[in-house]
């Protein structure tokens, strides 16, 4: 819905970009009443989440120029070009919103943790069972308080939480 963009006059597009930025960084986004006249409020709404949408994935993609005009081949040049350099402008201020966003999700931090393998022989229903078990302590800090939390594993669930967690690692790493 980016097309929409073609209904302002090009001087004021960077301006309208700017604003969006800014709503997307956290702070005052733009007004429908500024822009009343030019756009309807379905199709305000509409550019409004289009424009956001584009700047958050261009910086969270890492997408080069090319591939931003690709995306906005719906509006003029002149529009693209103006979007494009606001997204240069300000794509540093974006990307730290989207980690502070990204942060925000869970306010709990790993503080320490403490491992333990041991040797289950047997149990109550068999008498010869000789499976290794992880006893996963962490102590996890949460809204300043410090939580115990104990985890015991599996061969198998240990396997599941490594894989996830270099996964997560591989995540970080694109990220910086």
């Amino acid at each position: 819905m980016v097309f929409l963009l073609n209904k302002l006059p090009l001087k004021e597009c960077p301006k309208l970009c700017h604003r969006v930025v800014d709503g997307v960084c956290g702070r005052e986004p733009p007004r429908m009443s500024d822009y009343g006249s030019t756009w309807g409020l379905g199709e305000w709404l509409e550019l409004l989440d289009s424009l956001s949408s584009l700047f958050r994935l261009a910086v969270g993609n890492n997408s080069s120029d090319e591939e931003v005009l690709a995306g906005l081949t719906d509006v003029g040049s002149g529009y693209g070009e103006a979007v494009l350099s606001v997204l240069r402008a300000r794509r540093e201020e974006i990307h730290q919103a989207l980690v502070e966003r990204t942060n925000s999700i869970s306010s709990a931090t790993l503080h320490d943790f403490d491992w333990q393998l041991k040797l289950a022989l047997s149990s109550d229903k068999i008498s010869s069972l000789q499976t290794p078990l992880l006893n996963l302590s962490l102590d996890v800090r949460e809204n300043g308080a410090l939580r115990p939390v104990a985890i015991e594993m599996n061969r198998e669930e240990l396997h599941t939480l490594i894989s996830s967690l270099e996964a997560a690692n591989k995540v970080v790493l694109q990220l910086k």
